[in-house]
C-alpha cells in the first residue's frame, strides 16, 4: 500500500488551522489516498464533520472547485478575523494600562489568555464540530467572539477583561477558526496544496488591516468604542459559517452497514464508571501521549515547538508599545503591522508551492529549523534602535522568516508522526503550546517592569527562539544520524511507518489514489490510479 500522506478526514482533524490543508506537503511525491465508502472512523469523520452528524454512510467526493472557491474565501476572511486579531490588542495596551492603573505584566494577561484559549480549546472543538458540524460551530464562534469583545467594551477592571476579552472571545476564535480550516481540507484535494497556501494569507490580511483600523477607531472612538465596533465585525464569521455549506454524501443502497439490533445491555458500576471511561477514551483520541512516550521525533518537535511559542508571539505583542514608548506615532506604530502582513501575503503562496517540491522530501524540518534561527536572530534588530526604519528592516525580516516557520510547522509534524495518529498528536501539541502561550506575554511584562525597557524582551524572545530551533537542529541530525546506522545493521528506524487508520476497516474497503498537482504528469505517465485492498 502506498503511503497514505493525505487521507481525506481523520478522525479528529479540527485542532488547528492548516491540519488539513497543509496533507501534500508531507510527501509530493507519492499519492494522496481517499477512502471509499468505509466503514471506518476516517470515512466518519470525513462524512459526518463537515455538516450533519446523521451524514450519509457513503463516502464525499472533494468537489475541488465549484462552492469549494467560496468556502476558500469564507476561510480566508475568517482566519483573518481570528489568527490577525490577536495584533490589534497592542493599538490599546497604553490605554488598558492608563485606564486600569495596571502593571505591564497584567495588561499582557489579556493577549496571552487569548491565543492560550484559542489553542487550548481544540479538544472541546472537536466535540462541537462532531456534535453539531462545521457550519454551526463556526457560527457559534463569530457569536461568541463577538459577543465577547463587546462585553470587553463594558468591563470595570482587568480582571474582567481577562474573562471577556481573554476567554470568551479566545473560545470564540477557537471555535470559528478549526472547523474552517478542517471543511476546506474537505472541499479540496487534488488541488489541496493550493488551497492551503491561499487560505494561509487570511492570517497576513488580518495583519495588514486589523491594526489599521484599530487606529483608526481608537484615534475616533477611543478603546471602548472601538472593541464594541470590533465585536460587531467579528460576528462576520457567523456570515462566513454559514457560507460553508455541509458536503452531502450520496444515499447508500443495498444492505445496511450496521446492524440495528436491540441496545445492549446496560454495565454494572453505574454513572461514575461510564464517565472515567469517556474520559479515558477522549483522552486517547485527542491527546496522543502513547506518541510522546515511544516516538523520539515526536517527542524532540513538540518539546522544541513548545519551547519556541514562550517568545515566538511576544515581540508582535509589545511592538507597539516599544515603538510608542520612543516617541513614534501611533499611526506610524501600526503601519508596521501592515507591512508584516504584506509580506507575508507576498511570500507564503510561493512558499507553499517551493516546499511541495520533490527536493524538500526529508528536508522539510532543517528548513523549518534554519528559518526559526533566523526568525529568533531577527529579534534583536529591534535592540539597534526604535526608528521607524529599522523597525521596518525588523519586521520585513521577522515576516519572510514567520512565512516560512507557519508554512512548515504542520508539515513537518505530519512528516514526524503516521497520519492515522495526527489529530491526536496535534490536539497534544496544541494543549502543550497553549501553557507557554499563557506564560510568555506576563513573563514579559515582569521583565519590563523591573528593568523600565522594552528592548530587553526582545533580547530574551531572540534567546529563546534561537535555542529552540539550534536544539531542534541538533536533536533532528542525531535521529537521522541513528537512524542510518540502524538501517545499515537491518534494524527498525523511528522514521514513522505508513499511515494507516486507527481502527479496523469493513470487508472490502479500498483506498484509491488520486494524483495531487505536483503528481499529475508523473501520473500521466505512469499510468492509471493505484488501487489497494485493505
Amino acid at each position: 500500500m502506498t503511503r497514505a500522506d493525505g487521507i481525506r478526514g481523520t478522525s479528529d482533524g479540527c485542532l488547528c488551522p492548516k491540519a488539513f490543508g497543509d496533507l501534500e506537503h508531507a510527501d509530493s511525491v507519492e499519492k494522496v489516498q481517499k477512502a471509499n465508502d468505509c466503514d471506518s472512523e476516517e470515512g466518519v469523520m470525513q462524512r459526518g464533520e463537515c455538516g450533519d452528524p446523521a451524514a450519509a454512510t457513503a463516502a464525499v467526493t472533494a468537489p475541488d472547485g465549484g462552492w469549494g472557491w467560496v468556502v476558500l474565501t469564507a476561510t480566508i476572511i475568517v482566519l483573518a478575523l481570528t489568527l490577525g486579531f490577536p495584533s490589534c490588542v497592542g493599538i490599546f495596551y497604553t490605554d488598558l494600562q492608563n485606564e486600569f492603573h495596571a502593571s505591564n505584566s497584567e495588561t499582557s494577561w489579556v493577549p496571552s489568555i487569548m491565543m492560550s484559549v484559542l489553542h487550548a480549546g481544540g479538544p472541546f472543538c472537536s466535540v462541537l464540530v462532531e456534535r453539531l458540524g462545521c457550519r454551526a460551530t463556526i457560527m457559534l464562534g463569530g457569536v461568541l467572539s463577538g459577543l465577547g469583545m463587546a462585553a470587553s467594551s463594558f468591563t470595570q477592571s482587568v480582571e474582567q477583561l481577562y474573562v471577556t476579552a481573554g476567554v470568551i472571545t479566545g473560545l470564540g476564535f477557537c471555535f470559528s477558526f478549526q472547523p474552517a480550516v478542517t471543511i476546506l481540507g474537505h472541499y479540496f484535494l487534488r488541488r489541496r496544496a493550493f488551497a492551503n497556501a491561499l487560505s494561509s494569507t487570511g492570517t497576513a490580511l488580518g495583519l495588514c488591516t486589523l491594526p489599521v483600523l484599530g487606529n483608526y477607531l481608537h484615534t475616533e472612538l477611543g478603546w471602548r468604542g472601538s472593541f464594541l465596533v470590533l465585536g460587531g465585525v467579528l460576528l462576520n464569521c457567523c456570515v462566513c459559517g454559514a457560507l460553508m455549506r455541509p458536503l452531502r454524501a450520496p444515499e447508500r443502497r443495498g444492505q445496511p452497514l450496521m446492524n440495528h439490533g436491540p441496545p445492549p445491555p446496560e454495565e454494572e458500576g453505574g454513572m461514575m464508571r461510564r464517565m472515567w471511561s469517556y474520559l479515558v477514551a477522549s483522552l486517547s483520541k485527542h491527546m496522543a501521549f502513547d506518541q510522546l512516550c515511544h516516538n523520539p521525533r515526536y517527542c524532540v518537535y513538540a518539546v522544541g515547538i513548545t519551547w519556541m511559542m514562550l517568545g515566538f508571539v511576544v515581540p508582535l505583542i509589545y511592538l507597539v508599545p516599544y515603538a510608542t514608548a520612543n516617541n513614534m506615532e501611533q499611526s506610524r506604530a501600526a503601519l508596521l503591522f501592515s507591512i508584516l502582513g504584506l509580506v507575508n501575503i507576498v511570500v507564503r503562496p510561493p512558499f507553499g508551492i517551493l516546499f511541495n517540491m520533490p527536493w524538500f522530501k526529508g528536508r522539510h524540518i532543517y528548513v523549518f529549523a534554519w528559518a526559526l534561527l533566523v526568525n529568533g536572530l531577527s529579534n534583536s534588530i529591534c535592540c539597534i534602535g526604535p526608528g521607524f526604519h529599522v523597525l521596518v528592516a525588523y519586521v520585513i525580516v521577522y515576516g519572510l522568516s514567520m512565512s516560512v516557520v507557519g508554512s512548515l510547522m504542520f508539515t513537518v509534524l505530519m512528516d514526524v508522526v503516521e497520519m492515522s495518529r495526527f489529530p491526536s498528536a496535534l490536539g497534544l501539541l496544541a494543549i502543550m503550546e497553549s501553557v507557554t502561550l499563557l506564560i510568555g506575554p506576563p513573563l514579559a511584562g515582569v521583565l519590563i517592569d523591573r528593568t523600565g525597557h522594552y528592548f530587553h524582551v526582545f533580547f530574551v524572545c531572540s534567546a529563546i527562539v534561537s535555542s529552540a530551533a539550534v536544539f531542534l537542529i541538533v536533536a533532528f541530525y542525531w535521529l537521522d544520524s541513528k537512524d542510518r546506522k540502524l538501517s545499515k545493521r537491518g534494524q527498525p528506524s523511528t522514521l514513522p511507518g505508513p499511515a494507516r487508520p486507527s481502527v479496523d476497516l469493513a470487508p472490502g474497503c479500498q483506498y484509491s489514489s488520486v494524483p495531487t498537482e505536483g503528481d499529475k504528469d508523473k501520473a500521466s505517465s505512469n499510468g492509471a490510479e493505484n488501487i489497494s485492498t485493505i
